[in-house]
């Protein structure tokens, strides 16, 4: 994976809901409805090659061979399901903050992809999104950010009218990455 450690970690971080839930959902099949509803709406957002490798990991396959096919980002979060499985103490918590400093560069880069008419960069907006929303606080808030902001939203008052601290510093640093992008 082309990724630098702390990369592979932020977006490890930032799908651990859906790590924490696919490696839970093993041992609890009473999950399995809510992971169900999760992985057809992953495959309706164009994910459709991530869900395929978690319902291959679901029904037991655990090789390598999985990751074949597979964008950089699908690949990390397998690789983190699969790191779960063996060892449940490497999963990465589903409540921890975002940094904001790691977040803002993808997310403007997708931001800036997505404007300019990137479907993948859309669908992967979408998806993160729709699991920002199952969120609590500035994440959650933030997940109704993210279409203005494709749709070219840069005035940072508007941005961060119902969001706190950290959304806001999110926000300013994502604003500050889009303002680089422009220039080039």
């Amino acid at each position: 994976m082309a990724f630098a450690p702390e990369k592979q970690q932020q977006i490890a971080n930032f799908h651990a809901p859906l790590i924490v839930n696919v490696v839970n959902s093993l041992s609890d099949t009473s999950l399995r409805p809510g992971l169900e509803q999760v992985l057809k709406a992953s495959a309706e957002n164009g994910w459709e090659n991530l869900v395929g490798a978690i319902r291959k990991v679901l029904k037991g396959q655990r090789d390598s061979s999985i990751l074949k096919g597979l964008d950089e980002e699908d690949q990390i979060i397998i690789d983190a399901i699969l790191k779960g499985i063996q060892n449940p103490a490497t999963m990465p918590d589903p409540n921890q903050e975002a940094d904001p400093s790691m977040a803002a560069p993808m997310l403007a880069q997708l931001i800036s992809g997505a404007s300019k008419g990137d479907t993948n960069a859309l669908s992967m907006l979408g998806q993160m999104a729709e699991q920002m929303s199952t969120t609590q606080g500035d994440l959650a808030r933030f997940s109704t950010l993210i279409k203005p902001l494709v749709d070219g939203e840069r005035d940072i008052d508007k941005l961060c009218d119902k969001i706190g601290p950290t959304g806001e510093s999110l926000i300013k640093a994502i604003l500050e990455e889009l303002s680089k992008l422009d220039l080039h």
